[in-house]
Formats: structure tokens, sequence, C-alpha cells
């Protein structure tokens, strides 16, 4: 499908991909929405923000859609007359819900026509008629808080049909969500997700900051994507402030970016193996993963490398040894990987708990938005690295790993697969680092303006959003994690399996409570 065949007004944005932005009447939203899911198009994140100016202005609805030519589309639209009403797009884009309700939740912006009004984010914290990210409401109000009230989740009844209720507090160190399970017997006939448990309010915080040192919240969305979330900020900052960062920064943030996609991989790889009852795989992961995360705290100053990429480069500047570090453990991690591999692979109680379990098809998976490494194993050869490169990635040859079979064997295989490729690139990386320097001051000011940053973190597409004001100040930052599309599909996965196999198909997506909670 081409953008000219919507017949809308668009203009281009500043970005290190194709990207534009135009305004919407309340007839076009949904109009436009349905025109790019039949072309095959889907729908990346939807936020809303208040755009009052004392008496003027308007909120405003926002949704950014990922259209077939490769190019992102960005629509805005006003509600006037504050207006708080829109048209419901969850009817064509399912996993839309979620982000509708916390759309109302957050502004009192209400989808009109959605078949699930349940507070999505307000558990009862605030009050029905407090919504956080209006300007008026500042944080400190006092008020009449209201009593924490049952969620409604849908029942399921019938012969020999119970309920199991699972969390918000879970053994382990993982954060808080529930899941109820209504089963017969072990197996499960559905799964209803509770989230929330962990909201931040970041998305308020982003506006009392400076918009230079906003990289630092959003390298904390979600602690284990922080050089994702970090450089997708800075990624539309220096867009709308026209900054030129140095090529050797670039490359060097593209080798954090793969650094953090190893490291989580080895430790779900782990995970994976003793939610099977195969400790040793566990083990033998997460000895490679402390190696790997003791080189980042030696040559990047922590252990997440976190607050190393900056507005307009990055934060150090490895020197020849400290390449050639990375060099050799690429070598000495991949041959244990294999090593590792085989061993999964031959295992036969492993094998039975991974093969057919937590199945999503391809199929299912277009049709609920499944994206990242989880969409891949499932056929869904997506990869913003490949498809929205951005430097260095128009320069670097990325394979795409991908299954068909959407279960968790197959969600076990792509990781070993993106594992062993991140460790490639970082092969490459290191040898074809352009010399030069590492971070640049802005050339044109600090003007305002929007920009928008999408890297494809070790989970799937990180994409922030970010409106600046004169004068360095944020107006609006909208980060989105992947796990707002995965968080759905995780309850269509479990549907058939035993209650026994959950914490497998769990951690074999291992989704961000932090991320979607923000």
């Amino acid at each position: 499908m081409k953008i000219a065949d919507l017949n809308l007004n668009l203009a281009p944005l500043p970005a290190p991909f194709p990207l534009v932005r135009g305004e919407v009447c309340a007839s076009e939203w949904s109009a436009v929405a349905l025109t790019i899911a039949e072309n095959h198009g889907r729908l990346v994140t939807l936020w809303g923000s208040d755009d009052r100016h004392g008496e003027a202005g308007h909120f405003v609805v926002s949704a950014v859609y990922a259209v077939e030519n490769g190019t992102l589309l960005w629509l805005d639209l006003p509600l006037p007359d504050q207006q708080l009403n829109y048209p419901d797009i969850a009817g064509i884009f399912p996993y839309a819900s979620h982000m509708q309700r916390a759309v109302a939740d957050l502004l009192g912006l209400v989808a009109e026509g959605a078949s699930d009004t349940r507070p999505w984010l307000n558990h009862g914290a605030w009050p029905m008629d407090y919504f956080p990210l209006r300007r008026e409401f500042t944080g400190t109000e006092v008020r009449d808080w209201p009593a924490v009230t049952d969620y409604p989740f849908v029942s399921v009844a019938g012969d020999g049909v119970h309920e199991i209720a699972v969390g918000p507090v879970h053994a382990g160190i993982i954060e808080p969500g529930h899941f109820r399970f209504a089963v017969v017997g072990e197996k499960t006939l559905r799964l209803e997700e509770r989230l929330g448990y962990t909201h931040k309010g970041i998305d308020k915080r982003f506006e009392h900051l400076p918009a230079s040192e906003g990289y630092r919240l959003a390298g904390r969305v979600s602690g284990d994507s922080t050089v994702a979330y970090a450089w997708a900020y800075c990624m539309a900052l220096e867009a709308v402030w026209n900054w030129q960062v140095p090529a050797r920064a670039l490359w060097l943030r593209a080798l954090m970016l793969e650094r953090e996609r190893v490291a989580n991989h080895l430790g779900d790889l782990g995970a994976l193996g003793n939610d099977a009852a195969f400790g040793f795989g566990l083990s033998q992961f997460m000895r490679l993963k402390e190696d790997w995360l003791r080189l980042n705290k030696t040559l990047f100053g922590h252990r997440f490398m976190m607050d190393r990429i900056v507005p307009g480069g990055v934060a150090f500047d490895p020197d020849t040894a400290a390449c050639a570090k990375i060099t050799a453990q690429c070598d000495a991690i991949e041959a244990e990987v294999r090593e590792l591999h085989a061993i999964y692979d031959d295992h036969a109680g492993l094998q039975d708990r991974f093969l057919t379990t937590g199945r999503v098809t391809t199929e299912l998976a277009n049709q609920l938005g499944l994206t990242g490494l989880a969409a891949r194993a499932s056929g869904v050869p997506r990869d913003v690295r490949i498809d929205f490169p951005a430097p260095p990635y128009d320069e670097l040859a990325v394979n795409i790993a991908c299954r068909n079979s959407g279960d968790v064997a197959a969600r076990v295989a792509v990781r070993f697969d993106e594992l062993l490729e991140s460790l490639q690139l970082l092969r490459q990386i290191v040898r074809r680092l352009p010399d030069g320097a590492v971070i640049a001051a802005p050339d044109n000011g600090m003007p305002e303006g929007r920009g928008a940053g999408w890297v494809e973190g070790w989970r799937g597409g990180i994409f922030v959003a970010l409106t600046v004001e004169k004068e360095n100040r944020i107006r609006r930052c909208h980060c989105h994690d992947p796990s707002w599309q995965n968080w759905p599909v995780l309850e269509y996965a479990a549907i058939g399996n035993i209650v026994p196999d959950f914490p497998l198909i769990n951690k074999s997506f291992n989704l961000s409570y932090s991320g979607h909670d923000r």
C-alpha cells in the first residue's frame, strides 16, 4: 500500500527511517485504520496527550502505523471542544484494546464503541475522576482516595470448571502481574491477565525533565532493555534538534544493543532449561551471562550499560585492547553456546516439554499483532534492524532468525539463532568500527518539534515519540514496549495447555512488566 493511497495531508518528520505525520478527523480515524489493516499494515502504538494551553488547545489521540511500503505513519486525532470520546479501533486491531484502556485511565479519553472499557492501569490507586496525565493534575493533590475494588474478570462456567488465581506477587524476583486461569482438571480453558501493578508515572515525570536529560529516565523504563530505550529516546531527540551523531558513536550504540540482546538470551535460555527441570542448563547459561555482564562492567562501567548512550553520541570510547576483549569473548561464548545448543536439541526431556507447547500460529500472530522474537518464532519475519534500518544497520548484514511452528521449541530456537547472529554482528562491528569522535554538540540550537525513535530491542521493537518545546522542555514523551502487543497473545498461547506448562510458555515470551506498566 502506498501512503498516497490514503489521501491524507502528510508531512515528513525528521528521523533515520521513513516517517510521515498528519492529522485526521474522527470520521477518518477508524477508516484509515481499516484501510491499513486491509493492506497488511500494523499498529505500532497508540497514546493520548493533553495539548491544552489554558482555554486553547485540545486533547489529542495519536497512533503510529507501520505500512507495507516500509514507512511509519504518525496520525494525530485532535479532539475539539474539550471532547472526550474518539472512535474505537480495537475492533480492527484487537491489541489496541489495552492501549485505549490506558488512555482512558490516564487522560479520561474514551474509545467510543469499544467492547471492553474496564480500567486497565487504575487499580483504585486514584479516583475515577482523577486523570494523572492532564495538565491540571500534579500528583500532589490531597484527595479522598477510593478503596481498592475487585477487578471484574471474565468468568467461565461449566461442569468441572474452576479458577486458579496466580499473583500478583510471585516467587523469585519477578515483578507483579496477576494471572487468572479457568481450567478443567489441569487443562487451561482461558487465561486472563491483570497488569499495571508497577505503574510508575514515567510519562508524567518526563514533563518535569529537560529534554537533554530525558534519556536517563527512558533508559530506566525497563532495565533489561536500557540500551534500546536510551537509543530510541536519543534518536527521537536528535531528530528534533537535527543533531548529527558521529559515525563511531552509532556503531558503538549497535555494539551495546547486540550485547544487550546476547545477555538476555543467555539468561532466558538457562531459565527455560530450568523450567523444564534441566538445572544443568540454568547453571551453564547463568555462568556465561555472568561472564558477559562482568565484561560490560569492565568496559562500559555498568553491567547493563546504563547511561552509556547519551544525546549526540555515547559516553565511552573503547581502545584497541577493549575491542580485542570483546572479540575474544564472542569466540569463547560461541563455542560454549553451540555445545549447549546441541545438548538442548538432543535432550529428550527438554524437547518433550518444548515441542507443541504454547503454540501461536502464523495466522494468530498476524491477527493479534505479535511482534519481536516471539513473532519471528511464529513465521512473521519482522525486525526493525532490517525493515527500518537506522545507521549503522543499513551497512550491517543482519540475518533474520525465523521459525514457523510458534511453540516454545521455536522460541528457543530463535533465541539460539539470534544469539549466534549477534555474536557475528559484534565481531563485524568491532572490525569495521570507524575512527573519530564519539559525541558531538548540537549544531542547530534546541528548537521545538516532534521526533521518533524506533529500535529493535532483544524483545522486539521499542518506539519513542517525543514532543519538545522551546527552552529544552519536554511536552510529551511516550515510550512503547513491545510487550503491549505480546501480553494479550500469551493468553491465547496458554489455551489448551496444562497449567504446569504455563511457566515454560511464559518464560519463552519473557515479557516486560515494567515496560508495560511504565
